[in-house]
């Protein structure tokens, strides 16, 4: 059979580009190569799966078409494409020619025209055609030999329409009324206006009864109400609508079947594009597993050229790969290595023997399950020389598995042997429950790369591939995927098991041998050593430690809250003369904008639906209080749902505690997040949502909750890092920082600034940390927008300090790529010196806020391990158990407090040297919103 595959280019490649939005790829020097790799993907995908004859890609020209001459604002309000996009392209049209598939373009004329054009050549040819698009216009296009072919995304398999399932999902009779129901809809996207009032499923019941555009308009006589009216009024513009939405069939382009031929992809062409874009896995699945990327330093210049032969400027950069097709991929089957089992008393004792001699050696350990608190230990494993590792079993029964491992407690809590592992601090806190609390300088790798490049992904797998050109075998080969049909560890066999686990600490000890050397070079050994790594062990404590919460407490809360909720449906049905549910955005758009009409104005996202998101909602909150009414509906629901009913689930069966973890490899600041629960993002800011402190409670009666909280600290880093001396003196005297500044800011006495005054200078100072403008300023405090210009003018003449630390700060980083906290923590910012204003913006900002917000994430890391330490070494029973932004929370026993408090007071404090005094607040309660 002859099988067309005709791709619409662009559609797939935004595709793919925004599929990988939420976790973008970047090559070593930058380059965002999402869109390239999924749309690589998509292709090889579509070429194996289906094995198509022949194919082409299809693209758009910048030159205007005739829906542009004709109807000016045609496509007028679409975003300009993304700056990571618009440099990608080029690759994305190597990449095409090196597999040896034409792109066809033909100015004047859209993508899908041209495919339209094709496919029905190709048919008349005897070609079963395939017209590959997420686009819903092609539906149009559909007959018995035409198909449309949707990729598969977000794990939902290919769906490919022909007749049948496009006359039954737009409910028509023939494929060319798709035409008609298009111009009555119109398209928010590409600014088809349609006719208003009439949406897809009323577009399709007039269709239904009418058949046509055309016939509707002569029968509007039969239609009522407003629905009449607008079709009288709007006829023509109805008609240039479907005009809009037809595809051209007329296209001067040829069918040259001997050039659309699918033949084997180019070597030449293709090899080196994979290693500059560092496909090193893709390249095996093109290739072979001789295939592979290896690494010297080359030079990239400028010069590229995008899909229509315009210069694209590319920033000139060192970068490290290069193909070497003759050396194959490595990995566990062509790879030499010696992985031993440890299966008997004896083997144990010789390992545990040789082990303790090392100055260093690499640990990991298998468990039933991913949560260290609610797993059992399967097993060890050990390495200490490249290419060989040790795998230690033990038994599902728990007293026999608990007397082999003490056969290796004098070796883990060695203090003088350096422990080296990825995320580690999991592996310390699984040794916890079988009594071993591991000692030493610890070398975790996960958290070196996070310090040599904080914005990428730092998983072992990842890190194998992209550093030692390896791939470590998957879990998933063993155990399967995730899901509830998972297995465990436990069921491996035991050769299989023994190969895995030991390459685990084989590998993590060769990456370990690469990130030190890296470390230096980037200036981040003295975090590692004296942050990171020594944090390890107060977070994996402070796991193990948890938190008792009252479920007695939480319960009552969520009767109330769904009595509140309950009262607040009524209210917004009442206002809104309409039972909807309030949770769909979709229906939610439709009463706010069309039934009550609250702004004419409101934009659609690119789905066609109307924009509810919070930032719109707060905005008509002014003009409505249904708004606010679903505002406070959302966070309610919310509270409810995430916190309230959510914690008592996550109740540790074997502590009766919540256990969150800590993660120090996520946040790019420095900061810490947490998960299950995520304590960063209990609300504080309501009334209600403090009320979910007040199940956080001590541990018993003899015990109370203390919190500790830096006062201001963002503030007090700015003055500190700027050496504003205005700020400095204000902070130096105790002075109010928000009353201060007004006071400069409004050249009057403190004693006469007023609450607005103050509130208008809070606003600034912290607006100033994120690179507030005046029209951020001035639509967060609803002033004029001149206003919000002349106090931030007068801001700055009153704090110059801070005026010149931001433009220094702004042209460090755009020479050098990156900037620094206090203590050297790096935040790269790729996007620095974008030409895009927007990008470069968003870059600029976080130059500005990226060294206060990673010092003052430093600051209380720091705290944290000296006060961990001062606990011990005191033998006090009192337990640091939280860490939530800039505050520390801890269960102290009775008769403890004092000496606890002048801990914290000391560590907090002076965790950091500065000239600006740092300030803590602490307070104490028999819950933590008591305490706080």
């Amino acid at each position: 059979m002859k099988k067309l595959f005709l791709l619409d280019g662009m559609a797939l490649i935004y595709r793919a580009h925004f599929a990988l939005s939420k976790n973008p790829r970047f090559t070593s020097f930058g380059l965002n190569t999402s869109a390239v790799l999924g749309f690589a993907n998509t292709l090889l995908e579509v070429i194996r799966k289906e094995k198509p004859t022949h194919m082409a890609v299809v693209f758009d020209t910048d030159a205007p078409t005739e829906r542009h001459i004709e109807f000016a604002d045609y496509k007028a309000h679409r975003e300009a494409m993304p700056e990571d996009l618009s440099l990608a392209l080029p690759y994305v049209v190597r990449l095409i020619r090196g597999f040896n598939i034409p792109v066809i373009t033909s100015d004047g004329f859209e993508a899908d025209d041209i495919i339209g054009t094709l496919a029905k050549k190709a048919e008349k040819e005897g070609f079963t055609v395939f017209c590959m698009t997420p686009d819903k216009d092609f539906a149009q296009l559909v007959s018995d030999n035409i198909f449309i072919y949707k990729p598969s995304r977000l794990g939902n398999d290919v769906e490919i329409m022909g007749v049948p399932e496009v006359l039954a999902k737009w409910e028509i009779e023939d494929p060319c009324q798709v035409i008609d129901i298009l111009g009555l809809w119109g398209d928010a996207v590409d600014n088809i206006p349609g006719i208003p009032g009439i949406g897809e499923k009323t577009a399709k019941l007039l269709i239904k009864q009418y058949g046509s555009m055309e016939n509707i308009i002569a029968n509007s006589h039969q239609l009522k109400g407003k629905q009449r009216e607008n079709v009288e009024n709007f006829a023509e513009q109805g008609l240039i609508s479907k005009k809009l939405a037809t595809i051209l069939l007329n296209v001067p382009v040829d069918l040259d079947i001997e050039a659309l031929t699918i033949t084997d992809p180019d070597r030449e062409q293709l090899e080196p594009l994979f290693a500059e874009l560092e496909f090193r896995t893709f390249g095996r699945r093109v290739f072979g597993e001789e295939f592979n990327v290896t690494e010297v330093t080359v030079t990239q210049t400028s010069g590229q050229m995008d899909l229509f032969g315009n210069p694209v400027e590319v920033t000139t950069v060192e970068k490290t790969t290069v193909v070497e097709p003759a050396v194959p991929g490595k990995n566990i089957n062509n790879t030499e290595h010696t992985y031993h089992l440890v299966d008997t008393p004896g083997k144990r004792a010789e390992l545990i023997a040789m082990l303790s001699q090392q100055e260093e050696i690499c640990f990991d350990t298998e468990t039933t399950g991913t949560d260290a608190n609610n797993s059992e230990l399967v097993g060890l494993s050990f390495s200490v020389t490249p290419g060989e590792g040790y795998y230690v079993p033990v038994p599902a029964d728990q007293a026999q598995c608990s007397e082999i491992v003490k056969e290796f407690k004098p070796l883990l809590e060695n203090e003088n042997i350096k422990k080296i592992g990825q995320n580690i601090k999991y592996d310390i806190l699984m040794l916890k429950w079988c009594g071993i609390d591991v000692k030493g300088v610890l070398f975790d790798t996960m958290l070196a790369h996070y310090l040599i490049d904080p914005d990428t992904r730092h998983n072992m797998n990842v890190l194998a591939e992209n550093y030692l050109g390896y791939s470590p075998v998957s879990i998933t080969s063993l155990i399967g995927a995730k899901g509830k049909n998972q297995g465990s560890m436990r069921d491996v066999e035991l050769e299989q098991i023994k190969e895995y686990a030991a390459e685990d600490a084989d590998i993590t000890l060769q990456l370990k041998n690469i990130f030190e050397p890296s470390l230096k070079r980037v200036n981040a050994e003295k975090l590692a050593m004296e942050i990171e790594n020594p944090l390890i062990y107060v977070l994996a404590d402070m796991e193990r430690e948890g938190v008792l919460v009252d479920k007695h407490t939480l319960a009552d809360f969520s009767v109330e809250l769904q009595r509140d909720l309950v009262e607040l449906e009524k209210t917004i049905y009442e206002k809104a003369g309409v039972r909807f549910n309030i949770s769909s955005p979709k229906q939610l758009g439709e009463v706010l904008f069309e039934k009550l009409q609250l702004d004419p104005k409101a934009r659609k996202t690119k789905t066609g639906q109307y924009q509810t998101g919070e930032d719109v909602l707060t905005w008509l909150s002014n003009k409505s209080d249904i708004a606010k009414d679903i505002l406070d509906f959302r966070q309610l629901l919310k509270l409810k749902s995430t916190y309230v009913d959510a914690l008592p689930l996550m109740i540790n069966p074997k502590t009766g505690r919540i256990h969150t973890s800590y993660n120090q490899a996520v946040a790019a600041t420095g900061r810490l997040s947490s998960n299950n629960p995520n304590l960063q993002n209990i609300p504080i800011r309501t009334e209600r949502g403090r009320e979910v402190r007040k199940a956080f409670i001590p541990r018993s009666e003899s015990h109370t909750l203390l919190s500790a909280d830096y006062s201001q600290i963002e503030l007090r880093l700015i003055a500190e890092i700027s050496k504003d001396e205005n700020m400095m003196d204000a902070f130096t005297k105790n002075l109010d920082i928000h009353t201060a500044t007004a006071a400069k800011v409004y050249g009057i006495p403190l004693e006469e600034v007023t609450s607005m005054q103050r509130r208008n200078a809070k606003a600034v100072n912290f607006g100033i940390i994120y690179g507030q403008s005046a029209f951020g300023l001035s639509q967060n405090l609803n002033i004029p927008r001149r206003e919000a210009a002349d106090i931030i003018e007068q801001y700055f003449n009153q704090y110059p300090g801070v005026k010149r630390y931001m433009s220094d700060t702004m042209n460090f980083a755009r020479e050098n790529g990156f900037v620094e906290t206090i203590m050297g923590r790096r935040r790269y910012l790729r996007d620095i010196n974008s030409a895009n204003a927007t990008v470069r913006g968003f870059a600029e900002r976080n130059a500005i806020n990226a060294p206060i917000q990673g010092s003052a994430a430093d600051l209380i890391k720091i705290a944290m391990i000296n006060i961990h330490r001062d606990l011990a070494t005191q033998k006090l029973e009192s337990k640091m158990t939280m860490q939530v932004h800039d505050e520390l929370v801890f269960d102290v026993v009775s008769g403890e407090e004092e000496q606890v408090k002048a801990i914290i007071t000391d560590r907090m404090k002076n965790a950091i040297k500065t000239i600006v005094p740092i300030d803590i607040e602490i307070g104490q309660g028999k819950n933590w919103l008591e305490a706080h």
